[in-house]
């Protein structure tokens, strides 16, 4: 069984940057996703990368965050530059699986534990 360790979270000033990681324990053959969520709030969509390297991005994090992947590492990052406090989540990567929209919690079948990400103003 595949599964996913996420990395890289911490504690952050307004306007900086975090990357955080995804090690997948094995191939996982399918698109990834980065979700977050906030105490008290719904896990919410941020980003996903195709297994053809096409992304797709929230609109809130568009042009700040950046997926990419190491299929040779069999890792997911994402880039999180221009942090806000809104940001402040934790992150969470996982496997697209089949039927709902790409941008559900549905649509993915394999959660990481996720890592806390805190922007302080």
């Amino acid at each position: 069984q595949v599964q996913l360790v996420e990395s890289g979270g911490g504690l952050v000033q307004a306007g900086g940057s975090l990357r955080l990681s995804c090690a997948a324990s094995g191939r996982t053959f399918n698109d990834m996703g980065w979700f977050r969520q906030a105490p008290g709030k719904e896990r919410q969509f941020v980003a996903r990368i195709t297994m053809s390297g096409n992304t797709y991005y929230a609109d809130d994090v568009k042009g700040r965050f950046t997926i990419s992947s190491d299929n040779a590492k069999n890792t997911v990052y994402l880039q999180m530059n221009s942090l806000k406090p809104e940001d402040t989540a934790i992150y969470l990567c996982a496997r697209r699986g089949s039927g709902s929209l790409y941008y559900l919690v549905s649509g993915y079948d394999l959660w990481g534990q996720g890592t806390q990400v805190t922007v302080s103003s």
